[in-house]
């Protein structure tokens, strides 16, 4: 899933204290890092599900990738409509704002899912980056009454899930602030330190 990386629609908590030109920067580092990273491995089958919609022709996407319409919706409304809409076969969803993210991660992930309904990878601030499902014999519907952006996003959606099997890929940090974006300054050093400039 991926965010057009426009100035004042993206990473806004992170915006508020690094400031917007900082914060679409990173954004636009993120999105192009991940998708170089894992977007053309043959191992898969990668698609952008981009937001808003209208951005399905934007110059941020590479032209090599099938780009599809989110559509409207909180989150869990539209990872539902990936779940119900992708190609056959077992799915995960990543987002294009965590800056570890690797190819073995995705691997680990479609490993779980061979043994188990769902798979995650937890955020250290409670949420999740990677939600992965089997899809067979029925899609999952986990993601009602989830408190997105909280600290009880994760548990919110196991319990959604009644006892399905579930496992679980590496815990990863999103950058949400300021102190975090110092930690991930390893990734895209020249661009994250430009961005750190502004801290």
């Amino acid at each position: 899933m991926a965010k057009a990386p426009v100035a004042g629609a993206v990473k806004t908590r992170l915006a508020r204290q690094v400031g917007v030109t900082a914060a679409t920067r990173l954004a636009r580092h993120c999105t192009a890092a991940l998708v170089a990273r894992v977007g053309f491995d043959r191992r898969w089958q990668a698609s952008l599900w981009v937001a808003p919609d209208a951005s399905q022709a934007s110059r941020h996407w590479p032209l090599r990738l099938t780009r599809l319409a989110q559509g409207r919706g909180d989150l869990g409304q539209r990872m539902q409509r990936i779940l119900d809409r992708a190609a056959p076969g077992p799915v995960v969803i990543i987002g294009t704002d965590i800056p570890g993210i690797t190819p073995a991660h995705i691997v680990h992930a479609f490993q779980l899912l061979g043994r188990n309904q769902c798979v995650f990878g937890r955020a250290t601030d409670g949420g999740y980056w990677l939600v992965g499902a089997r899809r067979r014999p029925h899609t999952l519907r986990p993601f009602a009454n989830v408190r997105w952006s909280s600290a009880h996003a994760l548990a919110d959606t196991l319990a959604n899930l009644g006892g399905q099997s579930v496992g679980f890929v590496a815990t990863l940090s999103d950058v949400d602030n300021a102190a975090q974006l110092r930690r991930c300054a390893g990734f895209g050093r020249r661009v994250v330190a430009r961005a750190m400039s502004a801290v």
